[in-house]
């Protein structure tokens, strides 16, 4: 379970490598194209405020990334980690819907397994 656990949180990871690449101008893929609005089209945050909103797409990344390494190397801090992550990740998925939709599902069973594994300390 551990190694399932932390190879989602490595791709999760990755995944939010696409917003940091389309929000900063990098790369343009089929699923996500360049925008500056966010909460669908409602707000627009003009070229500098959707790259400071890439920034984090980036960090996001980074900290999943890390926390799958954490998971990994047995060290005990990843539930806390993987649960603000989650959560913050949760809010940015909210924010860019609809490009981000499948992110929502995968930060709620990350969520979820953080939950139970908290109360059945099943993943050591």
């Amino acid at each position: 379970m551990k190694i399932v656990l932390a190879i989602l949180l490595v791709a999760h990871g990755f995944a939010h490598l696409v917003g940091f690449i389309v929000y900063w101008r990098i790369s343009d893929f089929e699923e996500m194209k360049y925008k500056t609005t966010i909460l669908n089209g409602k707000v627009d945050l003009k070229d500098i405020g959707i790259r400071i909103i890439g920034i984090f797409w980036l960090l996001l990344a980074l900290g999943f990334i890390f926390n799958g390494i954490v998971l990994i190397m047995g060290l005990t801090f990843w539930e806390v980690q993987a649960l603000y992550i989650s959560i913050i990740s949760l809010l940015f998925c909210i924010l860019c819907w609809p490009d981000s939709k499948i992110g929502v599902g995968v930060n709620i069973l990350i969520l979820i397994i953080v939950v139970l594994n908290k109360n059945l300390l099943f993943i050591t």
